[in-house]
């Protein structure tokens, strides 16, 4: 089963506010539309943190 959820946060690379969309398969997670896993942030990133949830899901 796919779902799809819209995390909303700040984007320290960017410098602004982000709306990530994220594509859940058999709920975990299958695809983020940001950089997560390769962006440098990641470990001070609000929306990495709830994409990481998901992907331990």
């Amino acid at each position: 089963m796919e779902d799809e959820k819209i995390i909303s946060g700040y984007c320290r690379q960017l410098d602004q506010s982000r709306m990530v969309t994220a594509e859940l398969t058999d709920g975990k997670l299958a695809e983020a539309d940001c950089c997560y896993g390769n962006c440098v942030y990641q470990s001070n990133c609000t929306i990495a943190k709830e994409l990481d949830t998901l992907a331990q899901a």
